[in-house]
């Protein structure tokens, strides 16, 4: 097949294999990312971000196309589970991230909890620690199973609905508070508020007592990578780990199950930047 001028990997053909995101608000980031890798490596796939209004339809749509992999993001990552054929480690965490088609069997596993729970060993978060996590969706299930199985004991789960945040604090032993005013000693932010183009795009997802009281704020928003949380918790001389280091961790594990190639910390660390560019 003979490659573009501009480009390592072969022309778009007919043999050319597809991955896509699902997502209520799709981003560039994934897009730029996985498509800047495989141009970097060669590699004959393309990657194109979409919305939908019928998950069922656009699930069904994965299978029946061939579509080699599909990326989930909110409010999909739990209506997806009854619509693939196996989970991995979805099925704990009840929260699905990444669908892999082979030959019309499709499989479910969450990204988003491996890329936690290595951040946690890279950052050498305290067991010990209490932890409190804001947020009872799909990404929060993910959050919050990465520290309780990296021995978290003392966490608890703050929600508006007190519904959907009692059912996950009670699924991992966690505590749930209406509020967080209590704090901890590590804060994480697991919902939209702060998330660019958002209605709370510029909002605090802690009060900034919490945050000066916090040994670790970390917010998952990935865009911007430098969120109103972010900022306090820096301004406050506050140690963070941000959305950014998430969404980049998850892609490149992604990434290695939709094309069984792994790429190095390097090129991850070089698409990173260029998605954000």
């Amino acid at each position: 097949m003979t490659e573009s001028l501009y480009s390592r990997r072969p022309l778009l053909n007919k043999d050319t294999a597809v991955c896509i995101s699902l997502a209520a608000r799709p981003s560039n980031i994934g897009t730029r990312f996985h498509n800047y890798l495989y141009d970097e490596l060669g590699l004959d796939f393309v990657y194109k971000a979409f919305t939908t209004t019928d998950i069922a339809a656009a699930i069904g749509g994965v299978r029946a196309l061939g579509i080699r992999g599909c990326s989930v993001s909110m409010p999909f990552k739990e209506d997806v589970i009854a619509l693939v054929d196996e989970l991995e480690s979805a099925r704990v965490i009840n929260s699905v991230n990444t669908i892999v088609n082979d030959a019309g069997r499709l499989t479910a596993c969450n990204t988003d909890y491996l890329a936690i729970a290595r951040l946690i060993d890279e950052y050498r978060l305290d067991p010990a620690a209490s932890l409190l996590i804001r947020g009872s969706g799909g990404m929060a299930s993910a959050v919050a199973a990465a520290f309780r199985d990296k021995g978290f004991e003392a966490g608890t789960i703050v929600a508006r609905n007190p519904d959907t945040g009692g059912r996950l604090a009670d699924r991992l032993g966690y505590r749930y508070a209406a509020d967080a005013s209590g704090g901890a000693d590590i804060v994480v932010n697991v919902t939209p508020i702060g998330m660019a183009g958002g209605a709370e795009a510029d909002d605090l997802s802690f009060d900034p007592d919490v945050i000066a009281k916090a040994r670790t704020v970390f917010d998952v928003v990935a865009l911007p990578s430098e969120t109103p949380l972010v900022r306090a918790a820096r301004a406050a001389g506050v140690p963070v780990i941000t959305g950014a280091e998430v969404i980049a961790l998850q892609a490149a594990e992604q990434f290695e199950r939709y094309t069984g190639v792994r790429p190095t910390a390097e090129q991850v660390a070089a698409a990173s930047a260029f998605s954000r560019a």
